[in-house]
């Protein structure tokens, strides 16, 4: 970290003089290629309601981990988020039941387990406002490191699986027909996505956190022309609504997670602008 700090203090902003908003800064640079990169595959696979189920889940193993008194209630979050991922996986292989219907009964279930769970003898659900709001700027060097692991580990996934899930995304019946493990792909991405929901929760906050999930693909596709312009801008748009929403919050005394997200809408606005035109 004291490289980081060193290189900060070479640029020439003022926000910059407090240590938090560097790691405000470092943790918006690597958190943005996450969500750019998941955002792709979100967007393609039509499972956004999936991501926002998972935040509610993630929700209530936080809960859990609390009443257990665990120091660390983000790692029981992450466990109960790819349990649930894994079990929604298994139960949508073997249903006829439509994706979006699925969804909807896991979140609803998720989502009232987490606040019975949080509310259970009186407790005052105050002490979980952190994880609904979120706070980036109180992101810990050791949050900052977990967090480019987890970059690593979802770009050397990108290398090896994303023509697979593309493919599987947009005609699961032609990536069967030619040998690609449909329902392996999909799990592997659906836990890709447990891990980066959760890891992020207390730094943007369940509220919002869908929102940067799918509007940078969003947006990308608007105006891209092809499969690898369309991963490129997603996580270039992602870093510019990440680093305009930073210096909004830090100006204007703003959430940092609401500033990205309302950057994200605008530029998803703009895209769609563009997109007419060029239509």
């Amino acid at each position: 970290m004291s490289v980081w700090y060193w290189l900060c203090e070479l640029l020439p902003l003022e926000m910059l003089r407090w240590d938090f908003i560097k790691n405000a800064l470092l943790a918006i640079l690597i958190m943005s290629p996450l969500f750019g990169l998941l955002s792709t595959m979100i967007v393609t696979g039509r499972m956004s309601f999936f991501s926002d189920a998972l935040g509610h889940s993630a929700f209530t193993g936080i809960a859990i981990g609390c009443i257990c008194g665990i120091a660390a209630p983000i790692w029981m979050a992450v466990a109960f988020s790819v349990a649930f991922a894994l079990l929604f996986s298994f139960v949508r292989s073997r249903s006829n039941q439509a994706a979006d219907t699925l969804i909807g009964v896991f979140s609803s279930t998720a989502v009232a387990l987490g606040i019975f769970i949080a509310t259970l003898g009186g407790d005052s659900f105050t002490r979980y406002n952190k994880y609904l709001i979120g706070d980036i700027l109180s992101v810990t060097p050791d949050q900052i490191g977990t967090l480019a692991l987890v970059l690593a580990a979802v770009l050397v996934f990108w290398v090896l699986f994303s023509n697979q899930l593309t493919l599987t995304a947009v005609h699961p019946q032609l990536a069967g027909s030619r040998g690609i493990p449909v329902g392996l792909s999909q799990t592997l991405f659906t836990t890709a996505i447990a891990v980066v929901v959760t890891l992020t929760i207390s730094s943007v906050g369940l509220l919002i956190l869908n929102s940067l999930l799918v509007l940078p693909g969003a947006s990308a596709r608007n105006i891209a022309r092809n499969l690898k312009q369309y991963h490129i801008l997603s996580v270039v748009l992602a870093l510019i609504a990440g680093l305009a929403g930073l210096f909004i919050s830090y100006y204007l005394g703003t959430s940092a997670g609401a500033s990205i997200s309302l950057c994200l809408g605008a530029i998803f606005g703009i895209c769609f602008c563009f997109r007419k035109r060029r239509a």
